[in-house]
């Protein structure tokens, strides 16, 4: 119970949450929906813009820029911080790519959350939303909440979807997904994934494993099974139909190598999802699905 208590406070001390932008419409929407986040959380909210000295800019243009993006930062800053309930809004330049630029200020200022836009590859530079997501999630030191532009931010978290396949790390989504569901007043939809026959019976424990947990925290909850030849149609047209509002997916880690990445499937979840994603890493639950 101590580890699934660490994950619920892990989860609920969102200070601060990392917003990255290229000022296209996609990661305004990313902003907008962090202010909702951080609102419920309490948190503070640091917008990233990164700078890439060497391979788009010379000197002066760099500084252009710069100064632009400063004035752009600074003019959404003081748009958006009266919709702050509780926590300030503030901005930061960084150097370098920017997937390692966003670890870094996670990591430094011991963030919670990382969110981004996922399509935004129209705006001020368009070199990193939408491709870049991949490799956001992969360097990220924490969770990462992707939302495609166009989505409705102003819809109430209702529905959760996390899907649960028989393997080690499936049930890790489980407790993180309950502290969102918590704090949203939302509904958690397991959904078994069926691939072969003969393990109906150990998906059926794993589903029924994630249900009592919530069962104990306290949280509404619906199960379903389904068979899936294609893990993200599946996923993705379930959530489609239960007007699914966010779903709670794994990426994978080489324990070999220790690098973290996202597989085939957790990538066209990233890409496809009409609804916002949140990707969580295995090694930040350790041990987790023992205790469920």
């Amino acid at each position: 119970m101590r580890v699934i208590t660490e994950i619920n406070k892990k989860i609920a001390s969102m200070k601060p949450i990392i917003v990255g932008t290229d000022f296209s419409e996609g990661s305004y929407v990313a902003l907008e929906l962090a202010i909702d986040v951080a609102n419920r959380f309490q948190s503070d909210i640091i917008l990233i813009w990164a700078r890439r000295e060497k391979l788009l800019f010379d000197g002066e243009q760099l500084n252009i820029m710069t100064n632009l993006a400063e004035d752009k930062l600074q003019t959404l800053c003081e748009k958006y911080q009266p919709a702050m309930k509780h926590g300030k809004l503030r901005w930061q330049i960084t150097s370098g790519k920017v997937a390692p630029a966003l670890a870094t200020t996670a990591t430094r200022e011991l963030a919670s959350m990382i969110i981004i836009g996922t399509n935004g590859a129209s705006g001020f530079e368009k070199y990193w939303m939408g491709s870049q997501a991949v490799r956001i999630v992969q360097d990220s030191p924490c969770p990462v909440l992707t939302v495609r532009q166009g989505y409705d931010f102003h819809k109430q978290l209702e529905r959760i979807v996390v899907p649960i396949r028989v393997n080690a790390n499936s049930r890790q989504k489980v407790p993180p997904a309950a502290s969102m569901a918590k704090i949203f007043g939302s509904e958690v939809h397991i959904l078994g994934l069926l691939d072969l026959k003969e393990e109906e019976h150990a998906l059926r424990t794993y589903v029924q494993q994630s249900m009592d947990y919530l069962e104990k925290e306290g949280v509404k909850y619906h199960f379903d099974i389904r068979p899936y030849s294609n893990y993200c149609d599946t996923v993705l047209n379930y959530a489609d139909d239960i007007k699914a509002d966010l779903v709670v997916i794994n990426t994978e880690q080489d324990h070999i190598i220790s690098q973290i990445f996202l597989g085939t499937n957790a990538q066209q979840i990233v890409h496809r999802s009409q609804i916002p994603v949140l990707c969580i890493h295995p090694a930040d639950f350790i041990n987790v699905s023992a205790k469920i």
